[in-house]
């Protein structure tokens, strides 16, 4: 094989490399921590957080129409700095034509599924109210089509086949990607962007 054809058809960016994005996104399997991790960029940044589940989620875990969802996340996005978190590929195409910098948390899937776990006991315990007063129960979650567990296990090698392949894409080719494997990976991503934010 040529070293023409041996070259990766997008540019990731390690963990040791911060975003100096002002419009950044990021994306994951479900359970790998987007939002926590999009929260503390926003914290680091001054960025404003966009969850694109608030936006997405009307009461009793009903799906908003797709054009209002499509409205409601235009809307969301029309400053010039911000941090948004989710996959939805129905909105894909406005974030990621606005965006600089998009964050992918690629991680293990035992991290996931454990990180998946912990987090849906407490939410469940807690009676954590998420979007617009929905909670989680347990029993959906583990018996039901609709469980997190099951859509992260469907969900997990379509993704990671999925972005790089849109990464690759002409119309995406503005963006930076930063290709995070772990947590520990993450942690030290963020720890760069203090760094180069208290400069």
């Amino acid at each position: 094989m040529s070293s023409e054809m041996s070259r990766p058809l997008f540019q990731l960016k390690s963990a040791s490399q911060p975003a100096g994005g002002r419009r950044i996104a990021v994306v994951g399997t479900t359970g790998s921590g987007k939002t926590t991790l999009a929260c503390h960029v926003s914290r680091l940044t001054g960025c404003p957080h966009v969850e694109l589940d608030a936006l997405h989620w009307a009461a009793n875990w009903t799906p908003v129409p797709d054009d209002v969802f499509r409205e409601r996340t235009r809307r969301a996005l029309r400053g010039d700095r911000w941090v948004v978190d989710g996959n939805y590929s129905k909105v894909r195409d406005i974030i990621w034509a606005r965006a600089d910098t998009v964050v992918w948390l690629d991680y293990a899937l035992p991290v996931i599924m454990g990180r998946l776990v912990w987090r849906t006991l407490r939410r469940v315990i807690k009676q954590e109210e998420l979007w617009n007063g929905n909670r989680e129960r347990l029993w959906p979650q583990l018996f039901s089509r609709d469980s997190i567990f099951l859509w992260a296990l469907q969900t997990y090698r379509r993704r990671r086949r999925e972005y790089p392949f849109l990464f690759s894409r002409p119309e995406y080719a503005h963006l930076t990607v930063v290709h995070l494997r772990s947590p520990q990976a993450a942690r030290d991503w963020l720890s760069s962007l203090a760094e180069v934010m208290t400069r």
